[in-house]
């Protein structure tokens, strides 16, 4: 009896420094990664601006459910595998070379922009996307996971190597 109560100290002692480490943790985050396709900016605006059709490519993404356009933005809701579901709308639209996107619901843990930019290659052989993602994260757990156990690139480094699959490319990410 005496070592479980033991581990049990433990464990609320490592929670307690966890969330004290997170509470520590700026709220804010910018975190950016970049991509070399063969495409052109053209091809790729036309992919990321079509939320219906995520499912097909994104893996994560189980569905996509278009909402009513909120004060004159496009939303739309996504749903993953695990069943969360998280409302988007877009915030700026300048086909075919500059997109942000935020997290349309103010009362999950998270939130933030997301910001595409599309630049063709001098030499006319492709383009580049380079997304930059501003986040929140509000709660001091999940600021501990995002910043030192997934990582701020995960999702970004997760949504490039599906669009590299959807256009049949390796892609090599960067910064």
């Amino acid at each position: 009896m005496k070592w479980l109560g033991i581990i049990i100290a433990v464990l609320v002692g490592l929670v307690v420094i966890v969330v004290a480490i997170g509470a520590m943790l700026p709220k804010a985050h910018t975190a950016t990664r970049s991509a070399h396709f063969s495409q052109t900016p053209d091809a790729i605006w036309q992919v990321i601006t079509t939320p219906e059709a995520f499912p097909t490519w994104r893996t994560n993404v189980k569905t996509v459910e278009r909402l009513p356009d909120h004060d004159g933005h496009i939303s739309w809701r996504e749903t993953d595998n695990q069943g969360q579901a998280i409302p988007f709308e877009i915030v700026e639209w300048t086909p075919p070379s500059r997109l942000v996107t935020r997290i349309a619901d103010p009362k999950l843990p998270f939130g933030g922009t997301w910001t595409y930019e599309i630049q063709a290659d001098q030499t006319g052989g492709g383009s580049t996307l380079r997304i930059t993602e501003n986040g929140e994260v509000y709660n001091p757990l999940f600021r501990f996971v995002s910043r030192f156990v997934l990582g701020h690139h995960a999702t970004m480094d997760e949504y490039l190597r599906a669009l590299r699959k959807k256009f049949g490319e390796v892609v090599r990410l960067e910064n």
